[in-house]
């Protein structure tokens, strides 16, 4: 996803939208783990993109609220 995309989202979206992407990378990660290579080799590190975009748009929400 792109960071204009995650700023149009609400907070609390967003925190749904992040637990539902952890649990795909924790799918990913136990088929690595258990010796199954992923369909597609790009995932994990998408996942971990996104999900550290969704940390990053809501610190600056939190920011935002603060002032």
């Amino acid at each position: 996803m792109k960071a204009k995309e995650l700023r149009s989202m609400s907070a609390e979206d967003l925190k749904d939208k992040k637990e539902e992407t952890r649990k795909e990378l924790i799918k990913v990660n136990s088929q690595i783990a258990s010796g199954t290579s992923p369909k597609k080799p790009g995932v994990v590190r998408n996942y971990k993109k996104t999900i550290a975009k969704i940390n990053l748009v809501l610190q600056e929400k939190e920011e935002k609220q603060n002032k």
